[in-house]
């Protein structure tokens, strides 16, 4: 059973690794996400254990692009954070399982015993609102049938719009989920990304799915506008 640990706490990523090692599994571990991610594509894991504060790229991130790229292994979410919304943005990118710090070391390895017997089918899924569709298996935006071309910044603040659809979102929230968590730039960016989405998706077609919640953020109208 071959396992993919990324987690930048080297410490803990080294008990980690010789925990499960002593339990059977053989352990990969990488420090940052993009590393990871890497793995993840190149190479054939049973599940990934994964950490969501990560330099590089998040865990919310890795995932996404797990998915996006076709990767199905398991994914289970380590970390610190333990909020309802974390762990259900954790699930709608395809995580399996969420385990927050500290924890129990046989729940985790009772944990990955139990995502590596179920195995990993492919799981896409379609986000859609009204005739606004986005495919991230396949990397496709549609609306109306008709295909939109996005640039990789765009397609990941429309995925992050869709699978909040109906809620208002701050820029904040857009920034640590699109961008990086460590993002220190002008917020200000989204603004201007929320303005390139509107020409692409809404204005061609004579639609306003995109509005503006003042002093709040942003929602992406649940019937596609």
């Amino acid at each position: 059973m071959r396992v993919l640990v990324v987690e930048d706490e080297v410490r803990l990523a080294e008990n980690v690794r010789r925990g499960l090692s002593a339990e059977g599994f053989v352990v990969d571990v990488v420090h940052d996400g993009a590393e990871g991610l890497f793995n993840a594509e190149v190479n054939s894991y049973d599940v990934v254990v994964l950490d969501i504060m990560l330099p590089g790229l998040n865990g919310y991130e890795v995932c996404r692009r797990m998915r996006a790229a076709g990767v199905w292994t398991p994914v289970l979410m380590l970390t610190a954070k333990d909020g309802e919304y974390d762990q259900a943005d954790a699930f709608d990118l395809g995580a399996d399982d969420y385990l927050t710090k500290p924890f129990s070391f046989l729940v985790l390895v009772a944990r990955l015993r139990a995502l590596i017997r179920r195995g990993a089918p492919a799981r896409p899924t379609v986000l859609a609102a009204g005739d606004l569709t986005l495919d991230p298996a396949t990397r496709t935006v549609h609306r109306g049938g008709q295909e939109v071309t996005l640039t990789p910044r765009e397609f990941g603040l429309l995925h992050f719009l869709l699978r909040h659809r109906g809620d208002v979102v701050s820029k904040t929230d857009i920034l640590e989920s699109v961008w990086d968590a460590n993002y220190d730039g002008d917020e200000n960016v989204v603004e201007v990304y929320v303005g390139y989405l509107r020409r692409k998706i809404d204005q061609p077609f004579g639609r306003h799915a995109i509005e503006t919640v003042r002093g709040i953020g942003y929602r992406l109208a649940a019937g596609g506008g």
